[in-house]
C-alpha cells in the first residue's frame, strides 16, 4: 500500500481552502455590493442631493437641512467666485482660479468628503453640497462595447493581471501556511519514530526532546517515561540473569569440593590395603564432614527456594518479642562462651508485642550470631538491643570484630556472597545465611539492613511491625 505523506495531506486540504478562500471573496464583494444598495437610501449625502436643493437664483437656496446634518453648501459663480457659502467649508477660498477649480472638481474624489456637483446654465454657477465620508469603497466594473478595442483589450490584461496576482499570492500563502502547520506535527512525528526506532534497534537510552508544550509534550513524556521504564526492566531482566549464572556457579562451585572429597576417600578406602583403624576412621569422618556440608548446603538452597515460592505461608502468632528475644540470647550464651566471645543485651523489661513466625524468626538471630563466631576472632564482643521507634521493633544485632568490606555492603544479601572472596570452606558457611534471614524478615512485614562501623565492626538492624 502507497504511504500518503501527512504534508501532502496538509497541501491537499489547504487547496481546498484556497478554493473556498476565492469562493468567499467573490461572495464578500456581491454581498457589499447588495449592503451598499440597500443603506444607499438611509445615507445622509444621498437624502439632500444637489439637485433637490437647487435653484435658478441661488439665493433662495434652503440649505438648513444641509448644514443641520453636518454638510454644507457652496455655490461658485462663472468667474470662480465664491458667492454663498452655508456649513461645512472645504473650497477655504473667496476666489479660484480656473485651474484652481479644475482641480478640485477632478480630486475631489480623492478627499474624506462626498460632493455632489451640479451647474445651473440658467443662473450661471454650480451649486457645491459637501458632506464628510464615512466609509468610501470605490471599486466599480464598467463596461461599454463602443469603447475603443485596444483600450478593452489592455484593460482585460490588466484585471486579469491583477486577478492572476491575486489569486497567486493566495495559493502562495495557503502553501506556505501549509507546510509551516504541517512541519508543526511532522517534525515532532519524526522525532518520535526515530526514538521508537532506536527503541526498537536495542537503545534503550533513547529519550525525546520535543520542547513543546502542547498535546506532543505529553506524548513526549509518556514515551520517555516508557523508554525509562524498558531501560530498567532490561537492566534489571540483565541483572537477574548475571546473578542466576552467578548463583549456578556458586552451587557448583560449593558442591564439587565436598563431592569430590567424599569421593575421592571413598576410593581411596576401597582401593587401599592394609589402612590401619585409625585412617579408617579419619577418612571416614572426612567423608561424613563432607556430606554434611553438602547437605546442609542443599537444605539452605531449599529453604530459600521455599522462601521465594508464592505458595510459602508464615505460621504468625502474637507474640512478645522481648520475652521471645531474651530466650533466644539465653540459648547462645552457651555458644558465645564456648567459642570464646563476649556478650552483652539490651532488652527492655516491659512487653512489645509483634506478629511473628517463631520458627522461622529465630533462623534470622541464629544465623547473625553464627556469622559473627565464624568470621570474628575470640574476644570479640558480640551485642543485642532491642528498642521500639514509630510502631516498630528494632533490633540491632552488633559486633567490634573485623566489620564488612565497604564493596560488600550492598550485595552482603545476596545469595553465596560470603565475607572471605576466597570462598574457603574452613573459614564460612555457604553464603546463603543473611539472604535466608533477610527474607524471612521481610516476609514479617519489615527487613534486615547492614549499617558498617567506620571505626570497627559491624551492625545489622532487623525491623519488624509491632501491635
Amino acid at each position: 500500500m502507497k504511504k500518503r505523506k501527512l504534508s501532502n495531506q496538509f497541501l491537499r486540504n489547504f487547496l481546498v481552502i484556497f478554493l473556498l478562500a476565492i469562493l468567499d471573496t467573490v461572495l464578500a464583494l456581491m454581498l457589499l455590493s447588495f449592503a451598499s444598495r440597500l443603506i444607499a437610501g438611509s445615507l445622509t449625502k444621498n437624502r439632500y442631493p444637489a439637485s433637490a436643493i437647487i435653484k435658478d437664483d441661488y439665493k433662495q437656496i434652503d440649505a438648513s437641512a444641509v448644514v443641520q446634518n453636518g454638510g454644507g453648501v457652496q455655490v461658485v459663480d462663472r468667474e470662480y467666485r465664491l458667492v454663498y457659502s452655508k456649513g461645512l467649508d472645504t473650497i477655504g477660498k473667496d476666489k479660484l482660479t480656473a485651474e484652481e477649480f479644475t482641480v478640485f472638481l477632478t480630486e475631489s474624489k480623492s478627499k474624506p468628503y462626498h460632493y455632489d456637483i451640479v451647474y445651473n446654465p440658467k443662473g450661471g454657477f454650480w451649486l457645491i453640497v459637501t458632506f464628510p465620508t464615512s466609509i468610501r469603497l470605490d471599486f466599480a466594473l464598467v463596461y461599454n462595447k463602443e469603447a475603443a478595442a485596444g483600450d478593452f483589450t489592455r484593460a482585460g490584461l490588466a484585471i486579469a493581471f491583477v486577478v492572476l496576482c491575486y489569486l497567486l499570492i493566495l495559493a502562495l500563502t495557503a502553501f506556505i501556511y501549509s507546510r509551516i502547520t504541517a512541519a508543526s506535527i511532522t517534525v515532532p512525528l519524526k522525532k518520535l519514530c526515530d526514538g521508537t526506532r532506536l527503541l526498537r534497534e536495542g537503545d534503550y537510552s533513547a529519550r525525546v526532546d520535543l520542547r513543546l508544550k502542547n498535546e506532543f509534550a505529553e506524548l513526549q513524556n509518556t514515551f520517555n517515561d516508557m523508554a525509562a521504564r524498558i531501560e530498567h526492566e532490561v537492566s534489571m531482566r540483565k541483572k537477574s540473569e548475571e546473578d542466576r549464572r552467578r548463583l549456578i556457579l556458586d552451587i557448583s562451585h560449593d558442591l564439587k569440593n565436598p563431592m569430590t572429597s567424599i569421593q575421592g576417600y571413598a576410593e581411596l578406602l576401597m582401593k587401599k590395603a592394609g589402612m590401619t583403624k585409625q585412617e579408617r576412621i579419619e577418612h571416614v569422618e572426612i567423608i561424613l564432614n563432607n556430606s554434611k556440608r553438602a547437605n546442609q548446603l542443599l537444605t539452605e538452597l531449599f529453604e530459600l527456594s521455599q522462601l521465594d515460592s508464592p505458595e510459602f505461608l508464615l505460621k504468625p502468632v502474637k507474640t512478645d518479642i522481648c520475652e521471645y528475644i531474651r530466650q533466644i540470647c539465653a540459648e547462645l550464651v552457651p555458644q558465645f562462651e564456648r567459642e570464646g566471645f563476649k556478650y552483652e543485651f539490651d532488652i527492655p523489661e516491659e512487653g512489645v508485642f509483634a506478629i511473628l513466625d517463631t520458627d522461622r524468626f529465630s533462623r534470622i538471630i541464629q544465623n547473625l550470631a553464627n556469622n559473627a563466631m565464624r568470621y570474628n576472632p575470640k574476644g570479640t564482643l558480640v551485642s543485642v538491643r532491642l528498642n521500639v521507634q514509630n510502631n516498630q521493633a528494632v533490633i540491632d544485632f552488633s559486633d567490634n570484630g573485623i566489620g564488612i568490606l565497604a564493596h560488600l555492603a550492598e550485595s552482603i544479601f545476596k545469595p553465596f556472597v560470603r565475607v572471605d572472596d576466597s570462598r574457603n570452606s574452613k573459614t564460612g558457611g555457604s553464603g546463603l545465611g543473611l539472604s535466608i534471614a533477610k527474607k524471612i524478615a521481610e516476609a514479617h512485614g519489615g527487613d534486615l539492613t547492614l549499617h558498617p562501623d567506620k571505626n570497627k565492626g559491624s551492625t545489622f538492624r532487623i525491623t519488624i511491625p509491632t501491635i
